[in-house]
């Protein structure tokens, strides 16, 4: 098992080397949001779609415009605004007079990455359509089924302090992403850097695509066969299921504030999601901490609290932190 492991191990090093040349070219255009950039990567070796919380200015469409252009993948940026229909995202059928036939026009949503700009500002009915491209990976124009393209990624960006235009996201939809990331502000160094770096009237230089779609579709089956111990996948249930039951794991205090608990898929992207930090980071093997550092990001918008938890102000954040800190490590 342990030749096995560290032939695994060799084989991650291998094949993950151009996941930190993504990773240094970004930094070469982004300052300070490293945790954003891996966590995208986690989604995108992982099969998943991640939801990108912050107010303006904080870099979220570059950092998904930049990793798309180091992925030589056909990228889409569609604002989303109150007007916004179905057809709009997934295309319709154009008659043609002259013949009588219908011929289908694809939207944008056929694409390798797909970015969903200010994503709560679009009516339920579009979220509808994007639901069934981000869990089916397929979208019906008419009565024609499209599968989507074997590499395809919602990266979703909402602003959480504008409430004018705003409709909240189904909880149904929020669960299909792998992960919500909150970004806060730069430090002061970081933003001297990016006063330094992007205060020119001059555009930043063009970065060149560095791997392809079918390298990530191969990188994921590398991914898919790194080793997790039995005791790393009791961690998870044990985890996910504090915040079902937070009593029974002597978390008596956080009862009063969670109404729902994570779904399973909470155990599924906590699997997966660890998989893929631990090839990010050079490791065939899977351990506690990858649990830990990707825990915040897969769970806290599986949570559902009560009223009391907004009168007292307890966080999703919180409640996980507690939880983290009382669930035996293995």
């Amino acid at each position: 098992m342990i030749n096995d492991i560290e032939a695994l191990t060799e084989k991650v090093q291998a094949e993950g080397e151009p996941i930190r040349k993504i990773l240094s070219s970004v930094e070469s255009v982004i300052v300070g949001q490293q945790q954003l950039v891996e966590r995208i990567l986690i989604s995108l070796l992982a099969n998943g779609h991640i939801l990108i919380e912050g107010v303006p200015g904080l870099a979220k469409t570059t950092a998904v415009k930049t990793l798309a252009s180091l992925v030589d993948a056909r990228f889409q940026r569609i604002q989303f605004t109150p007007d916004l229909l179905p057809a709009d995202l997934v295309g319709t059928l154009i008659y043609n007079p002259r013949d009588g036939a219908f011929t289908t026009r694809k939207g944008p949503i056929f694409a390798n990455i797909v970015l969903a700009d200010e994503i709560n500002r679009a009516p339920a009915k579009v979220h509808s359509a994007l639901l069934e491209a981000m869990e089916e990976r397929q979208v019906t124009i008419g009565e024609t089924t499209h599968p989507l393209e074997g590499l395809f990624m919602v990266l979703a960006t909402q602003n959480p302090i504008e409430q004018e235009g705003t409709y909240p996201l189904p909880e149904a939809q929020m669960d299909r992403f792998m992960m919500k990331t909150v970004i806060t502000y730069p430090s002061w160094d970081e933003e001297r850097q990016i006063i330094r770096r992007s205060a020119r009237s001059s555009p930043s230089p063009a970065v060149e695509a560095l791997v392809h779609p079918t390298d990530i579709l191969r990188m994921r089956g590398v991914v898919d066969s790194i080793y997790q111990d039995e005791k790393i996948e009791q961690y998870i249930l044990d985890i996910v299921f504090a915040t079902r039951n937070p009593a029974r794991c002597g978390l008596e205090r956080l009862a009063p504030y969670i109404e729902f608990g994570a779904s399973p898929r909470a155990s599924i992207y906590l699997a997966i999601a660890s998989r893929a930090l631990a090839f990010i980071r050079g490791r065939g093997y899977v351990v506690p901490q990858d649990i830990k550092d990707i825990a915040h990001d897969v769970l806290r918008h599986r949570i559902i609290t009560t009223y009391e938890a907004d009168i007292d102000r307890i966080s999703t954040d919180q409640m996980i932190a507690e939880i983290l800190a009382t669930v035996r490590v293995p």
